[in-house]
């Protein structure tokens, strides 16, 4: 087994999630089989408890572990299936001590951090390591990222765990790439090199040396700079690599490659690639990064979410909503509305912020109501799918977003005015979305529905399952601890809310549609989780042409993009041939799927995710990129 360790330097955000995904996906374009492990030093088990706010979006795993976003952006790079066990956190190592502690294991010993928590760190990197996460075959290459920066006080068990480490699994199958600041003060005008010298410098003494110096800069550094910083920093010159803001986060893989680094991991780990072989690796990420560049049409998609100040809150769906942009040839212009703004009390009392939150949605082409907790901002969400169904709006909702439109369908259709759910109003008299078995108050962690779950299809014929390709069921996964009360589902059928989607049992909801609306799409489940660039999720890949007036086409072709669709052409210009992106973007019909794309195979490409700085051109309506650093 072979190791690449990441680390970072002089801030936390700088990319080491892109940096250590790119690594991934220049070694798997080789045909070597990569996994990937990433070392949060907090103490909490896991992320399951976070606020948005404080870490971003929580990520789902098959296996329903509730794990760091980073474990995302592997999955989409690398387009694997990863494991709980992949997310290690300093709690869990304490945790998983002091269970070995309490039955004796440790024969009476003084249970300390050296020797005991650093063996723990070596011995689950190195059990995780060999767990297959594509079919059954065990990988070849293991890339851990270590959170934080170096220096951090809660991160130097770790750092102490691979100081022995590189010892005990060899030179030869070991090495360090760090990832560190280079800024450009604009008083000066000059890259300075001064702060990634002081974090090298951190990081020999604790007994790591880099084997690789990857600089994040704002723009291309000269080769005097990456001199500079071979000099100080004891690595040869093409040790160093300079990955500056780009375009397009497409674009990180190709820039490593340009700078030699699979010939440089081919020697350092003695990987034995063939180099001959190896020219048309990467096809796949050229093409993507030439299509991101080429499309000129915008798709204005607006988010009603609740915590839309962070955009990493919802970095899932951002990157699904990217995909199925990019699969329709389509520029994706992102709008956040903070849910809250659109309700009567901000009117009352910020009559400004109030019209100018509607504008924004009104001028979107089509709506997503995301996820979320807790009873602020609810009532904006309700007011929201009142609006998209009464105007006719494409609208895909998501966990609480379903449950957002079922209430407010009950309301002003079938006339139930209190209608709510039991987590805001616990005595309502209408409880449309009621509290599930699985759901222990005042047992937050790991006490919701989640994971991948299956999802049975109705016979009845409906836009949702048309771009699931008919199956008879999929598989998604999921994360919610409410559900829609079953003893209202027939009032709510007879008024035209379409339950296309149960569990297994036929019991609980998983997906409702409209019948007379262009597209009125509500999930349970979170299709984002499983969202590919070259094979969307259906319903976000529904929304984005529905939001352009070319869903009703998709359908009518089989639900395959034509041509037309996927070229810049207007509707009275001939047919393009785009073949090669046809090939990507095919939805074969099933009986079954069993990865919540469209089909039962396994996706051939990868994405990126969480990109530094400036590396995504995904446009907000506050200007800034949508990726925020990881």
């Amino acid at each position: 087994m072979k190791y690449i360790l990441v680390t970072g330097g002089v801030i936390s955000g700088v990319g080491k999630g892109v940096i250590a995904s790119s690594f991934g996906t220049l070694l798997k374009s080789c045909g070597l089989g990569v996994t990937s492990i990433k070392i949060d030093p907090y103490i909490n088990i896991d992320a399951g408890t976070f606020s948005p706010y404080e870490h971003g979006e929580v990520f789902v795993l098959d296996d329903g572990a509730e794990v760091d976003l980073d474990l995302g952006n592997y999955e989409r790079f690398l387009d694997i299936t990863l494991h709980r066990d992949n997310n290690i956190t300093t709690g869990k190592i304490y945790k998983l001590v002091i269970e070995k502690e309490r039955t004796g294991e440790y024969l009476g010993k003084t249970v300390q951090v050296v020797p005991h928590i650093t063996d723990a760190i070596q011995e689950w990197v190195e059990r995780v390591a060999e767990t297959p996460v594509q079919g059954t075959t065990k990988p070849q290459v293991c890339i851990v990222e270590l959170g934080g920066t170096i220096g951090d006080i809660e991160g130097m068990p770790f750092v102490e765990a691979f100081r022995q480490f590189q010892f005990r699994v060899k030179r030869e199958n070991f090495c360090v790439a760090h990832v560190s600041l280079v800024p450009l003060p604009k008083a000066t005008g000059e890259p300075k090199t001064k702060p990634t010298q002081s974090s090298v410098r951190e990081l020999r003494g604790f007994g790591l040396s880099p084997d690789l110096i990857v600089c994040r800069s704002e723009k291309p550094i000269g080769l005097e700079v990456k001199e500079k910083i071979s000099n100080f920093c004891h690595v040869g010159p093409d040790q160093v690599i300079c990955i500056h803001d780009l375009n397009s986060i497409y674009h990180v893989p190709l820039l490593m490659e340009q700078n030699c680094v699979i010939e440089f991991l081919n020697e350092r780990l003695q990987l034995n690639i063939d180099m001959n072989k190896r020219t048309k690796c990467l096809q796949q990420w050229r093409d993507l990064a030439r299509r991101t560049e080429t499309v000129r049409r915008d798709v204005n998609i607006a988010i009603v979410g609740k915590y839309t100040k962070f955009t990493d809150s919802y970095a899932s769906v951002v990157k699904a909503l990217q995909h199925a942009a990019l699969a329709s040839n389509r520029k994706l212009n992102l709008v956040f509305i903070e849910s809250c703004q659109l309700e009567v009390t901000t009117l009352q009392k910020e009559p400004s912020k109030y019209h100018k939150e509607w504008q924004k949605l009104c001028e979107s082409d089509g709506i997503l109501v995301p996820g979320g907790f807790g009873s602020r901002g609810m009532e904006g969400k309700i007011r929201a799918c009142q609006w998209a169904r009464e105007n006719r709006k494409p609208l895909l909702g998501i966990c609480l977003g379903l449950q957002a439109a079922v209430i407010e369908f009950a309301r002003n259709k079938l006339g139930l005015k209190d209608a709510n759910t039991t987590e805001i109003d616990p005595e309502t008299g209408n409880a449309l979305v009621i509290d599930m078995p699985e759901h222990h108050t005042g047992q937050l962690g790991g006490t919701m529905r989640l994971g991948k779950r299956t999802t049975i299809f109705s016979d009845s014929p409906s836009i949702i399952k048309h771009l699931y390709g008919n199956p008879k069921f999929i598989e998604e996964r999921h994360r919610h601890r409410y559900e829609v009360n079953p003893k209202y589902v027939p009032q709510l059928e007879q008024h035209g809310m379409i339950f296309v989607g149960t569990d297994v049992d036929k019991k609980r909801m998983e997906i409702i549609e409209l019948g007379d609306h262009p597209y009125f799409v509500a999930t349970q489940y979170h299709p984002e989780y499983l969202s590919r660039p070259l094979k969307p999720s259906p319903p976000f890949l529904g929304l984005i042409l529905a939001s352009v007036g070319k869903l009703n086409t998709y359908i009518q072709r089989g639900c395959r993009l034509s041509p037309r669709q996927l070229s810049d052409a207007s509707s009275d210009e001939e047919d393009t041939v785009v073949g090669d992106i046809l090939k990507g973007l095919k939805i074969s019909n099933t009986n079954g799927i069993t990865n919540g794309r469209g089909d039962g195979s396994s996706t051939s490409t990868s994405d990126t995710e969480g990109a530094c700085g400036g590396l995504n051109g995904v446009t907000t309506n506050g200007g800034a990129s949508s990726d925020a650093s990881v």
